[in-house]
């Protein structure tokens, strides 16, 4: 998912929000950035709370960072990899029938596909959420305080082994990288072309990916809001087992 989507999901699972909550519901994004590489990031939530036990001021980063991974379960285990009963997470299997749009609107290879097309869904599922709440704003905010970006860049450069720097870096970037307003297909689709050239060297047609996002959008308004109901309640729980 992507970042404001984040932000709601750790904020309705923990009921709460500050500037630890949101930056601990996108670290496991902005750490790849930092050299982590993805399973890492997104499957080290429990051992991230136990190193980060005795400081108090991120526990609730340590809460959310969990509420994003895949293990244990959290939103992007479920957005991406598996949503019972279906074969794979909710985005994927609604960008199923995007997928040859996406690689003509965005210049990839077939092979590409299917995952750039739940990015597509991602979006759409962005711009909804985006138009429901501040939660740029909250990014934005959150960014702003160098103390606590300076306390996790120490704390998770030294839970990772790769010292502050990258992450004070990745954290100060990531700004740029992402949408802080009230998103647009129009907004995201530039986005997703600064992204995609930044990963893969690629250009996406913009206004054709800004279509397929509101068609993302319109896909997901029947039952996104009963998905977040049922992810959030599972990771409640597995949340509740473990504290």
């Amino acid at each position: 998912m992507y970042p404001q989507t984040h932000v709601y999901f750790a904020q309705r699972v923990l009921g709460r929000m500050n500037d630890a909550v949101v930056l601990g519901s996108i670290f496991p994004d902005m750490a790849i950035g930092a050299g982590v590489h993805r399973d890492l990031s997104h499957g080290s939530g429990l051992e991230i709370l136990e190193f980060l036990k005795e400081r108090d001021r991120l526990r609730d980063f340590a809460l959310a960072n969990i509420t994003h991974g895949v293990n244990p379960d959290g939103l992007d285990y479920y957005g991406d990899e598996i949503n019972p009963p279906f074969e794979r997470g909710y985005c994927f299997e609604k960008g199923r029938s995007l997928v040859e749009a996406t690689v003509r609107a965005c210049n990839i290879p077939p092979e590409m596909g299917w995952w750039k097309s739940h990015n597509i869904v991602e979006m759409g599922i962005e711009m909804r959420i985006s138009a429901a709440g501040d939660y740029g704003r909250y990014l934005h905010a959150a960014f702003g305080n160098r103390v606590l970006v300076e306390e996790i860049s120490e704390s998770l450069g030294a839970f990772f082994g790769r010292g502050p720097l990258p992450f004070i870096q990745r954290i100060s970037n990531f700004p740029s990288y992402i949408d802080l307003s009230v998103t647009t297909a129009e907004s995201l689709a530039a986005k997703y072309d600064h992204q995609m050239y930044y990963k893969h060297r690629i250009r996406v047609n913009v206004a054709e990916v800004a279509k397929l996002i509101r068609t993302a959008a319109e896909m997901v308004e029947d039952d996104m809001e009963e998905f977040f109901r049922s992810v959030t309640e599972k990771v409640k729980k597995h949340i509740s087992s473990f504290l």
